[in-house]
């Protein structure tokens, strides 16, 4: 019987010039992807849109909006 011996690190072969051309192109690849870039995007409108609703309820908090809003919604009622 005959035992073989593994080296336990692999043997030196000689690169492929084309092998890094394909790691590059892997590489590209996959920094070019988006994924992910949607939720950001959704997660910054969000953001904004709960900055504007609270602009809008301070706003509304004051009388004097109160007042105007008030008026406009009893003369669109009665115009009818």
């Amino acid at each position: 019987m005959t035992l073989h011996r593994t080296p336990s690190t692999p043997a030196a072969r000689p690169r492929d010039p084309g092998e890094g051309r394909g790691r590059l192109a892997a590489l590209r690849r996959l920094l070019a992807a988006d994924d992910g870039a949607a939720t950001a995007e959704y997660a910054i409108v969000i953001l904004a849109a709960v900055g504007f609703a609270g602009v809008l309820v301070t706003i509304m908090r004051s009388d004097e909006v109160r007042g105007i809003l008030g008026d406009l919604v009893r003369s669109a009622l009665s115009a009818g």
